[in-house]
């Protein structure tokens, strides 16, 4: 609430016409304490928005952060949420960030390095909230390929696990141990016998079973305290619990 009011401060910069901010394209891109401002030109954003903001935050005993603040072109791209925006050739592309891969990573190798005598039932309950619920948080950009890369990089961490956990026997034998064929799928990180009554094997959750979904914006008339809107946001809640169903899956 401390920041309502930053998106008219902004546009002030330039104007006080709609025109103004147009030829400016001027925009306020806000989430809590986390806010980002396009423009046409580095001169625009840096001497009249960059100011105008500065002004506004000391009103209310606020400063930017140095560390956080930064005028960039598109095309070298910003993190923002945990996600890299950036133009490709003149194409949009928002990408989770690199800092966000390798906080998740970097959560994955604690987990697997402070469990290292736990039987793999246990490992497995551990890694898949993290992984199920990072991979959920960015289905909605560009991110398959980062998801393959990322379930890559985690079958290496525990391919090591398991070797290391016997280290008088040979490779097949841990193999066979540690990871089954499901399918036309090898090496898959599951425990040997079924964990519960459906017969069913605690595997681990794979970043690449999340399907791509790009998030659908709802319409700037629609008002929820309106009746005549009530079915439009019927059918989204119905898209958003079906979609969390499906992310919430079980996989034992």
């Amino acid at each position: 609430m401390t920041l309502d009011g930053l998106e008219s401060a902004v546009y002030s910069s330039v104007g006080s016409t709609e025109h103004a901010r147009r030829r400016s394209k001027l925009n306020v891109i806000r989430y809590a304490d986390d806010f980002v401002v396009t423009g046409i030109s580095k001169e625009i954003l840096e001497h009249k928005v960059l100011p105008v903001v500065k002004q506004f935050m000391a009103a209310r005993g606020l400063e930017l952060s140095e560390e956080k603040t930064q005028i960039i072109h598109i095309s070298a791209g910003f993190d923002f949420l945990g996600q890299n925006v950036r133009k490709y050739s003149g194409k949009l592309l928002i990408k989770p960030a690199k800092k966000s891969v390798k906080s998740l990573l970097g959560k994955v190798r604690e987990i697997i390095k402070a469990n290292t005598s736990v039987t793999q039932a246990v490992l497995i309950q551990q890694l898949n909230p993290v992984i199920r619920g990072w991979s959920l948080y960015h289905r909605h950009v560009v991110a398959k390929a980062c998801y393959s890369s990322i379930d890559s990089q985690i079958w290496r961490l525990l391919w090591k696990w398991a070797v290391r956990r016997h280290p008088m026997k040979g490779a097949r034998w841990v193999r066979q141990k540690y990871f089954h064929v499901e399918g036309n799928r090898s090496w898959v990180f599951a425990t040997k016998m079924p964990c519960d009554d459906a017969n069913q094997r605690l595997r681990l959750f794979r970043a690449m079973t999340i399907s791509i979904k790009r998030h659908v914006k709802i319409r700037s008339t629609a008002n929820p305290f309106d009746p005549a809107w009530a079915s439009y946001f019927a059918r989204r809640r119905t898209a958003v619990d079906i979609d969390k169903l499906l992310g919430a899956r079980p996989w034992c």
